[in-house]
């Protein structure tokens, strides 16, 4: 039997090879991760920073659109803009984004300026922002919904309920999911615990843990866990390779919630103010053009189109589109709300709801995670909510492109407004 780098039979039909590089290049990374996840940011980018004034968070000399992005839909907004030409149609030069293999190598490099316009999972510019002083602006909602919780074919689990005992990976401890993982568990009466390998979990607790999203397909299929929680297309992967089963979509838990958020260095938003409203212009013509083109959209951003994402279409293609009709997934329980909500298995409108940020940080209070959380006392959802977002720009566009409003998402009457709809 000829074994790969990870262990895994070479010829095992679950053909997960094509993320060995992937799995290679986090591994090294796995302590600065950690740490990033637990807290210690500004240690690790003393260096870089060395303050809120140093040249680390100054803008580019050029104006050159310098993208980072992870290997997943969250990032099909910049993706998207670049490979249509949007950003040439607003007369800017882009160049070709630079995949990143973890939350934390992205944030260190936004951090030392090599990227000037990224996709963040939402909770981390808060934590960012108020417990690192990191000076990052949120300047549009990059995707809703685009999410799930993928169960091992190796469990009988149908329900949340049966996760105690078992162990869950998450890609990030400050993570949309995370807090919609551990919404869930506590309603049914599950108790979210992060626990060292090898500790006993009582039979209703579940362990967390992080894992990079490329490394879950693997785990699940070699059974070092039993259910991971991630961005598409990994649940897809995760379904079509490592027999994998789709619990429930995370978008209808949370009806249309944020997940990954646009962000930029708040240096740029008030010194390159025509610079940067180009760059938002492109990037929400990006999003009306992938609402209404998800499959072509995928095959634009898989390794059959322009190579942006290491997956092939079919796979991407599944992730972007298979939700309500002829999937299995109303059968299964995997879709419950239907026909009352309306959804896609991932959507794309930009308005960065206030309504939505003011959630995200009153459920930020209610979530473990690793590390000193005591920037998370006293922090007002309001004031962040204002603090944290620039909508000026995001708006901007959005008026320059009214198509938005035929997202079914948006009420056409009041579309800078909406009702958080949380239900299990």
């Amino acid at each position: 039997m000829v074994k790969d780098t990870n262990g895994r039979d070479k010829n095992d039909d679950t053909d997960l090879d094509w993320d060995d590089d992937y799995i290679a290049s986090d591994f090294t990374r796995r302590q600065t991760l950690d740490m990033f996840a637990a807290g210690g940011l500004m240690a690790a980018l003393a260096p870089l920073i060395g303050g809120l004034s140093s040249p680390a968070f100054a803008s580019a000399d050029d104006e050159v659109v310098k993208i980072g992005y992870l290997p997943i839909t969250d990032a099909t907004a910049l993706l998207v803009a670049h490979g249509m030409g949007y950003f040439e149609e607003e007369g800017l030069k882009a160049d070709r984004p630079t995949l990143i293999r973890g939350w934390s190598p992205l944030v260190e490099g936004f951090v030392s300026n090599k990227f000037n316009l990224v996709h963040f999972l939402k909770p981390i510019p808060v934590w960012m922002r108020y417990n690192n002083k990191i000076p990052v602006k949120l300047m549009a909602w990059a995707h809703t919904n685009g999410s799930a919780l993928v169960v091992g074919g190796h469990t009988d689990i149908t329900d949340f309920s049966q996760l105690g005992g078992k162990q869950v990976a998450v890609p990030f401890w400050y993570s949309m999911h995370n807090i919609v993982l551990q919404y869930a568990l506590r309603k049914s009466g599950v108790t979210p615990v992060i626990k060292a390998e090898g500790e006993a979990l009582a039979p209703n607790e579940c362990n967390l843990q992080i894992l990079p999203p490329p490394e879950m397909p693997a785990s699940l299929a070699s059974r070092k866990i039993d259910a991971f929680i991630v961005a598409e297309p990994f649940n897809a992967m995760g379904e079509l390779k490592a027999g994998g089963r789709v619990l429930r979509f995370t978008g209808d838990i949370w009806k249309n919630h944020p997940c990954c958020v646009i962000c930029m260095h708040e240096q740029a938003t008030s010194e390159k103010q025509e610079w940067t409203q180009k760059v938002m212009n492109a990037v929400v013509k990006a999003q009306i053009y992938a609402s209404q083109n998800k499959a072509e959209a995928a095959r634009l951003m898989s390794k059959d189109g322009e190579g942006y994402l290491p997956m092939p279409a079919p796979i991407v293609e599944r992730a972007m589109t298979l939700y309500q009709d002829d999937s299995g997934y109303i059968d299964t329980g995997a879709i419950k709300h239907a026909e009352s909500w309306g959804n896609g298995r991932i959507d794309f409108q930009p308005w960065p709801y206030p309504s939505a940020t003011r959630l995200i940080v009153e459920e930020m209070n209610n979530t473990v995670v690793g590390g000193d959380t005591t920037f998370l006392k006293g922090l007002d959802p309001q004031f962040v909510a204002d603090d944290l977002v620039e909508y000026s720009y995001v708006k901007n566009a959005l008026e320059k492109f009214p198509e938005w409003k035929n997202d079914p998402s948006v009420n056409p009457g009041d579309p800078f407004n909406r009702e958080e709809i949380l239900e299990l």
